[in-house]
């Protein structure tokens, strides 16, 4: 019996989307700016090759889905890098944000 079979992956409980729009992070006085790879209802993976981001730093989200009316602002933290990709873990979502994201989320699944 194949591996696989035994042991299969586990699922992940928000699937992720491919992203690709602007991002704004604020920590303290720092702000960068990047561009979203991809996005689910619990974070995003961040493009950051100059390796900003810093592990445990809390930061303050602010971006566009594409086609719609209005920036979300977000809390997150930095969960884990890859090489030059950054994922950021959302610590809260409104109830307005949650819609945002599954309005963006819904068709591409």
């Amino acid at each position: 019996m194949p591996h696989d079979a035994l042991f299969p992956s586990p699922q992940r409980e928000h699937p992720r989307v491919p992203a690709d729009f602007v991002v704004k992070l604020l920590s303290g006085t720092r702000s960068v700016l990047t561009r979203a790879l991809d996005v689910s209802l619990a974070g995003l993976a961040l493009h950051d090759p100059a390796g900003e981001l810093r592990a445990g730093d809390a930061y303050r989200v602010a971006l566009r889905i594409p086609g719609e009316s209005r920036d979300l602002q977000l809390r997150a933290r930095l969960a884990r890098r890859t090489g030059d990709t950054a994922a950021l873990a959302f610590s809260s979502l409104d109830w307005d944000d949650l819609f945002t994201l599954a309005r963006y989320l819904s068709p591409r699944l």
